[in-house]
């Protein structure tokens, strides 16, 4: 097998330490070089037999360890092979993210090369260049027609193919690459790359990214590398070395890789990066969020855009150190996880502008009423100047004027748009001409087109259910309330994050005003109220607002309408975060699936039936035999026979009432149901 050399382990970085050895710095190159050699040298082996690998066996010969699984996964234009045990990290879940990755650096290829002249060409596009020849043209006209073809056909601009080498298309790099399916992704399936550099620090990740690029042949485009993901961006911050796509999908926070990407990424070149922390970036866990990203995460109905709104805030803040600023093109809220696409430019004196782009966020505890409030402010001067000076507030006071209850402070984040919606349109617009090109088409569509009809310029939403459990009335449709908003003059739409929400121009005030009115459509129940509640407060003053809940044709989003997938069901059973992989597969799937089952309803009566009951029961080893103390022989309802190793793993006395607590001095006592 073709894999890197082997590194010694006192010359290998490592990802926890600051102080790494000089020579480390000019290693990866090195083991990069190198094994994009041996590759190149193997490409007349041709690929590994398909058979062999889906049994599990090594190419050229090389046995492996007996009991040793693999799998085989194919996706999009991709085949690969990973362990069983979970020794490298896969979900099949983030096959959206994939693909919407892939849309989005194909076109960010398209605006690129297009100003190189180059013309990329995506398998299943329709060719909108046509020669047209007319055959009835006279013959003394053929030598100047044949001249002018000729001529035309130097004229034509040049193109990039996908799985070529384009001399000056994009540089990529994949920074945790795990299996490598996404570096082999691009090379299979996106035009107009020079190189895609798929790194992993991990020793066995990088020997299956090796396997996987040769039994897909592409060799000559992605580079296996072995090394911190921050320490070989920092060796590409100079302008000639960094890279064009630089890609950040780790397991949890990026918020360690981020000051090096920003630097390692080209001008106007463009950062991917996924979080799937989304209980520390939701507001579970403020003082963590912002240790991580510099911010004060809210628990709040909008909190997966206030996720979004912080990670962008993160990312333009790092930048400002290296007088950088970043342009969101794309932010997806998606089910686990956030991704962002922001191009990274270079300019003194639009860094100036960063604070005025950062808001604070005043947050009613009692109705969830928010305010914002930014840091900066930025107002024209003469000669068509900007001048920037400190922000004047706050703009709430102490108390909440609806429901009187406090404000929590929250922030700073990201206050201007989240999305670049002309780079959308293109990216909604090729993903729908060619749709087999992505198993997830559908849903991307619907996503990208509920981004188009989100108000651009408002921040945050409220959600249909938060205002009708805020008075306890009955929850109005969500064509009522938007048509009551439109016919107030206020403008509002849906947004991707969730599907209940409300992304309106229009302030707390008129919106629990419209609130108020449809109360007295749907009367509460005032007795039951507390006079402190907020419900009672909002209650007791009358709208100056007269809504209007007739339904108007302009309520019905055209996404809606036409019945997009804009909100996927689960796409299958236990899915979500994956567990993190382990050296040696510890966490392997199969014993993970079969420990789920076994704890399932663990404190609930399985069975009924007496008999039944017992028999079950006696499938778990009794925890006073295993010490010697059972005096219950034969009478016990747990069993006194040896159990296997594995069964000691995964089972134990659930409800044994003579059972004593588990010594402590016995760590490796076993766990089952009803123990933890």
């Amino acid at each position: 097998m073709i894999c890197p050399p082997t590194v010694p382990t006192w010359r290998r970085p490592s990802p926890n330490r600051g102080n790494v050895h000089r020579d480390l710095f000019d290693f990866p190159c090195f083991e990069r070089r190198l094994c994009r050699a041996r590759f190149m040298e193997g490409q007349n082996q041709g690929p590994p037999d398909a058979a062999a690998v889906e049994n599990g066996t090594k190419p050229d010969g090389e046995e492996r360890p007996p009991g040793f699984q693999e799998t085989t996964i194919t996706e999009g234009a991709a085949r690969i092979v990973f362990p069983s045990a979970n020794e490298v990290f896969y979900n099949p879940v983030q096959e959206f993210n994939r693909d919407l990755t892939c849309a989005v650096i194909t076109e960010f290829a398209r605006i690129q090369l297009a100003a190189k002249g180059i013309q990329i060409k995506v398998p299943g596009e329709k060719d909108v260049q046509k020669v047209i020849v007319d055959l009835s043209e006279p013959k003394e006209d053929k030598a100047e027609l044949k001249e002018g073809a000729n001529l035309a056909l130097e004229d034509q601009p040049r193109t990039a193919a996908v799985g070529e080498i384009c001399e000056e298309g994009l540089r990529v790099l994949e920074g945790l690459a795990a299996s490598g399916l996404r570096s082999i992704r691009f090379a299979r399936e996106v035009p107009g790359l020079r190189s895609v550099v798929a790194n992993d620090a991990s020793a066995r990740a990088v020997d299956l990214m090796c396997r996987n690029v040769q039994l897909n042949e592409v060799a000559h485009l992605v580079q296996p590398s072995q090394a911190d993901a921050r320490m070989l961006m920092y060796q590409h911050q100079k302008a000639s070395e960094r890279f064009d796509v630089i890609d950040l999908d780790p397991y949890g926070s990026p918020a360690s890789f981020l000051d090096a990407a920003v630097q390692a990424v080209s001008e106007g070149g463009l950062l991917c990066v996924t979080c799937t922390d989304m209980a520390v970036l939701a507001g579970n866990s403020g003082e963590t969020c912002y240790s991580k990203y510099g911010a004060m995460a809210l628990k709040s109905r909008a909190c997966h855009e206030m996720a979004l709104r912080t990670v962008l805030h993160s990312l333009d803040l790092r930048a400002n150190c290296y007088q950088r600023f970043v342009v969101p093109l794309l932010s997806v809220s998606a089910d686990f996880y956030v991704r962002v696409f922001v191009r990274v430019f270079t300019g003194q004196a639009k860094v100036k502008a960063s604070a005025s782009k950062q808001a604070l966020v005043f947050q009613c505890v009692g109705c969830g009423a928010f305010h914002l409030q930014r840091l900066g402010k930025a107002s024209a001067a003469s000669g068509g100047r900007l001048k920037f000076s400190a922000a004047c507030g706050p703009p709430v006071a102490p108390e909440c004027e609806h429901c009187g209850q406090r404000h929590q402070l929250g922030g700073p984040m990201w206050a201007e748009p989240l999305h670049d919606l002309e780079f959308v349109g293109r990216v909604l617009e090729a993903v729908s001409a060619n749709p087999g090109r992505f198993h997830t088409a559908e849903r991307i569509r619907g996503v990208l087109s509920v981004i188009m009809e989100e108000l651009p310029d408002v921040p945050l939403y409220y959600t249909l259910d938060q205002l009708s459990s805020t008075i306890h009335c009955n929850t109005p449709s969500l064509l009522q309330l938007r048509s009551a908003l439109l016919h107030a003059g206020f403008r509002v739409s849906l947004s991707h994050a969730c599907k209940n929400a409300v992304k309106t121009d229009a302030p707390s005030s008129a919106l629990w005003d419209i609130m108020r009115c449809w109360e007295k459509e749907c009367p509460v129940k005032r007795e039951r109220l507390s006079e402190s509640s907020p419900a009672f407060r909002i209650l007791s003053v009358e709208p100056r607002l007269q809504a209007n809940f007739t339904i108007r044709d302009d309520a019905n989003p055209s996404s809606r309408q036409r019945g997009l997938k804009r909100f996927q069901a689960n796409p299958e059973a236990n899915w979500g975060p994956r567990p993190r992989a382990r050296p040696g597969g510890k966490a392997a799937g199969e014993s993970v699936e079969e420990r789920r089952r076994l704890l399932q309803n663990k404190r609930k009566e399985l069975v009924e039936d007496p008999a039944e009951r017992a028999a079950w029961l006696k499938t778990f080893p009794c925890k006073r035999f295993k010490e010697g103390t059972c005096q219950q022989g034969d009478q016990c309802r747990y069993s006194h026979s040896a159990p296997s190793p594995k069964a000691t793993a995964e089972a134990t006395p659930t409800d044994c009432p003579e059972a004593p607590s588990q010594n402590p001095a016995e760590p490796a006592a076993a766990t089952g149901p009803g123990i933890e």
